[in-house]
């Protein structure tokens, strides 16, 4: 495996592509949303390991206590995302860095690590297969069909908050849930600004800017959360032909 991997600081940072949109000349509103989002969170113990290169490379993970996410536990890690992208698959990148994320877990006398899955593959979620190859097992779920994967080191588990499991909200218009985290979010909140202006339909944005509002929200969540008729649909990215099916329902 050819490659050098590195860990961007808040010093460094300013410095560094972010992976999944790769900088250009002209900075990109949703990368440089991250670099911010990104620049504070660091300070808290939060990872973001990348390859040094042009590439989708990385993993992304955080103290359980301090990631913002509904997810409830003592003592663990939680990993937001790995990617490897196509061109540097089967060259160990994806190993190496979740091993990485093991060892650290191990290193920080951390209970185990966990991350959001579900019971079929979601776009713009981690590969649960290959997680399962690391330990990664369902602990906890909710009637929406997420499930909650942990290594656990010690038999404890982390679980999903209550409000997580509810997923709904008296709001009936579609409503987003958002932070800054995802350069890609920007992206899709611009579409669905976009399609929903120029169709009429009305819709909430809500920026998620708190720690204490990502562990209370009403659905599970990563960094993008869609209810439509006060139900919790997905927390996928929405492109127009996606949310064309969400509004004919």
């Amino acid at each position: 495996m050819d490659g050098h991997f590195i860990d961007p600081t808040p010093e460094t940072l300013a410095d560094e592509h972010l992976c999944c949109i790769i900088r250009s000349k002209k900075p990109h509103p949703g990368a440089e949303a991250k670099r911010r989002w990104l620049a504070d969170r660091l300070q808290e113990g939060h990872v973001f390991r990348k390859l040094q290169a042009k590439a989708t490379v990385f993993i992304e993970y955080a103290p359980l206590e301090t990631a913002w996410v509904p997810i409830e536990g003592d003592n663990y890690l939680y990993l937001y995302c790995l990617w490897v992208d196509s061109a540097h698959k089967g060259q160990g990148y994806g190993r190496a860095l979740m091993e990485h994320c093991l060892a650290d877990a191990r290193a920080q006398g951390r209970s185990g690590a966990c991350m959001l899955g579900a019971e079929k593959q979601k776009s713009w979620s981690s590969d649960q297969s290959f997680a399962g190859r690391y330990g990664f097992r369902a602990v906890d779920a909710t009637p929406q069909g997420y499930r909650l994967l942990a290594h656990a080191f010690d038999g404890t588990v982390p679980r999903f908050a209550e409000s997580a499991k509810r997923g709904t909200i008296e709001e009936e218009r579609l409503t987003i849930y958002y932070d800054a985290q995802c350069p890609y979010v920007w992206q899709s909140l611009q579409t669905v600004r976009k399609y929903c202006e120029a169709q009429g339909v009305p819709f909430v944005l809500i920026e998620v800017d708190t720690l204490e509002e990502a562990k209370a929200l009403p659905c599970v969540f990563n960094d993008y959360a869609v209810f439509y008729h006060g139900r919790f649909e997905t927390v996928n990215l929405l492109d127009t032909a996606y949310l064309k099916r969400i509004l004919k329902k």
